[in-house]
Formats: C-alpha cells, structure tokens, sequence
C-alpha cells in the first residue's frame, strides 16, 4: 500500500491516516509531522519550517523531500507507506514521483478527502492539541474542557490553527493544490472521498478507495469546461434580454386582456338585455291589437 492522501488542512487525513496505519502495519509520512520534529529539534531546517509555517505558506521542497527521502529508507517503509501533506502542487508531485521511482515505491492510489469549507473552519479553529501525548481534541466536542482527558495536561493552540491564518492557508491550498486531482487523475491513480460524517464511514470509504486497483491512464478521460469568448456572452446575453422583454409584453397584454374582459362581458350583457326588452315589447303590442308606437 504505498498512497498519498490531498485534501485540505482540517480535512482528517491525520486521523484516516492513523487508521490504516494501525489496520496495515505500514507508516504515516507527514509532512507536517516531519517539519515539527525538526522544529522542536531547533535545527537550522527547522528554524526557517517555523517561521514560514506561521505565517500560513508552504515549506520549500527541497526541506519535505529530503526528510521524506530519509523516512522511507528506514525498514517500516519497505511495504508501503502513506504520505500526509505532500505534494501540494504539480511540481512538487513531479518532484515526488522522480524520488519514489529513484527508490523503486511507485505510487498505488491518491486519495482525496472532500470536505466543505465551513466545516473545514470549524475543525481548524477549534482544534486543540495535548503537549504530553499529541492527541489532538476539538474545542466543540470537549464541553468546555480545557485539558486533556488522558494526561490532565492543558492542552494548546498550533499558530497555524489561528483564523486569520487559517484563511490563508485555505487559499493556498485552493490555488495550488487543487490542480492535482485533475493531475492524478490523468495517472489514473485518483480516488475521491467524502470526507465529513462519522470517522468509521469515512474510514470505511477511504480503505476501500485505497485497496482498488489503479486505472490505466490510457481509460482516463479528463475535460475542462471551455470559457465562452466575450462576443458569444455578450451575443448571448443580449438574445436573452430579447426574449425577456417578448415576453414582458406579452405578458403586460394578457393583463390588460383579463382587466377589461369584466367591463365587455357587462356592457354584452346589457345589450342582449335591452334587445329582449324590444322584442317583448312588440309582442304584447299585437297582441293588444295594435302597433307598437314609432320613435319620433
């Protein structure tokens, strides 16, 4: 099982990660995780990780790759491994599929949790981490806790959990990583997950996604919509302004039609009425005997 897990941050690929780590036996890669022991470590990589991380971009590649070179060479990796956090991009996927043909792991599936991005805010800001045994809580399911559970230690806030940052980091992911799903698709190795409900569903859906044969990229199909030319828009546009104003109007005389149609029916029923009027009054004329006077 060797796989790359996108999605976006606060998606839950840690967590699903986890799981199939602990039912595979192969290890959890992240980036992220990777950064951080170098930064808590204080080295020289580290120190320049942290400072771009807080600010909500991205790490250099050449740092994420040479630590992810480093932790698949150990012997856990030798049967797979699943990678959290990275590529971002297509050049880093480039980058990244050089790096596991060099060491003869080529991909077998990119999985891609979906999750909306209201509910991504809600994970990220919320998000509460144990310094003692790095169990990570949400503020919205700890009913006012401010500690953890297990250890009793007060559990923190990653800067990179701030809102502010947290927007930021969203756009990034949404103008740079988001190319890669048409990217892998077109290696046929893409799988999409929705990623939000209860975490044995989604983990239900994220094995099955993993355990599937790849497809040939030969089978894959993948199109973009083409954007209209201003002329056409603008030509279709107008039509559509023609069309309406058509049927304002005949919509405007319909109205009229049903407003005066009461007024017709009276002034037709008053005339059938003085009609009769006439046509009795002649009769009773001849009948008395006489003819019925002329107007003057």
């Amino acid at each position: 099982m060797r796989i790359v897990l996108l999605g976006a941050p606060g998606s839950g690929k840690g967590t699903q990660a986890q799981r199939l780590q602990a039912k595979y036996g192969v290890p959890q890669v992240s980036s992220g995780d990777l950064l951080r022991d170098a930064v808590a470590r204080g080295t020289e990589l580290g120190l320049k990780a942290k400072a771009v991380m807080e600010a909500g971009q991205l790490v250099s590649d050449d740092i994420v790759l040479g630590l992810i070179r480093d932790r698949l060479a150990r012997p856990d990796a030798a049967n797979g491994f699943i990678l959290d956090g990275f590529p971002r991009n297509e050049d880093q996927a480039n980058s990244l599929n050089a790096l596991l043909e060099d060491i003869g792991q080529p991909l077998d599936a990119v999985l891609l949790l979906d999750v909306r991005r209201e509910t991504l805010m809600q994970r990220l800001a919320g998000r509460r981490i144990c310094p003692k045994c790095g169990t990570v809580y949400n503020v919205h399911s700890l009913n006012g806790a401010t500690t953890c559970p297990r250890e009793g230690a007060e559990l923190f806030q990653r800067p990179d959990d701030k809102e502010e940052v947290i927007g930021r980091r969203l756009e990034v992911y949404e103008k740079q990583t988001q190319p890669l799903i048409a990217y892998y698709a077109k290696l046929g190795l893409l799988r999409t997950i929705a990623g939000e409900g209860e975490l044995d569903s989604v983990f239900e859906r994220m094995e099955a996604a993993a355990l599937a044969k790849p497809l040939p990229p030969s089978s894959v199909k993948v199109s973009t919509a083409k954007v209209p030319k201003k002329k056409v828009v603008v030509k279709a546009a107008r039509k559509a302004a023609k069309k309406t104003r058509k049927v304002a109007v005949k919509t405007a005389k319909v109205k009229a039609a049903r407003k005066s149609a009461p007024k017709a029916k009276r002034a037709k029923a008053a005339a059938r009425t003085a009609k009769r009027a006439k046509v009795a009054k002649k009769q009773s004329a001849r009948k008395a005997g006489r003819k019925p006077a002329r107007k003057k």
